[in-house]
């Protein structure tokens, strides 16, 4: 059975060179469909971790961003605060991408660092901080994942 393009699972860790570059695992640039070029749009995350979406996949955002009424300023924030820090990546030969200082300091990934599929979309996390966020999602509710599970599970 072969996984859609375009979609991201599973756990790597890697390390973060001096220059910002990190390597994306093969698996995923093996999973990213030929039409992005080899190329990512990598962003803040809504957590502290870095977003890297396939380039067609950010097309898509960009069109429903495009959506929102920049009269709203809960939009217009939002809107910003997701493009602002957006920058278009292509692997190079060896596989890596360079995250810009400032996704850096925002992730603040230092030399280790997680990649996470996310389906859609892949994760950079300091192991750290995803630490952090992983031990504060044990306090969810489990009613609550009871009933996002019972709308996906067939």
């Amino acid at each position: 059975m072969t996984i859609n393009k375009n979609t991201f699972t599973g756990e790597y860790s890697y390390s973060i060179d001096t220059k910002g570059r990190i390597n994306i695992p093969a698996k995923f640039r093996n999973d990213l469909a030929n039409d992005n070029e080899k190329s990512f749009v990598i962003t803040k995350g809504m957590d502290s971790c870095v977003y890297a979406y396939p380039a067609i996949v950010w097309q898509s955002i960009e069109n429903e961003l495009k959506k929102l009424s920049s009269l709203s300023n809960v939009n217009r924030s939002f809107v910003r605060n997701t493009v602002r820090y957006a920058s278009m990546v292509k692997y190079d030969k060896q596989g890596r991408i360079a995250i810009t200082p400032n996704l850096i300091n925002y992730a603040n990934l230092n030399k280790e660092a997680l990649i996470i599929g996310m389906v859609n979309k892949i994760e950079i996390w300091n192991p750290d901080l995803l630490e952090k966020v992983d031990n504060l999602s044990q306090k969810i509710d489990s009613s609550q994942i009871d009933e996002l599970a019972n709308k996906i599970i067939l």
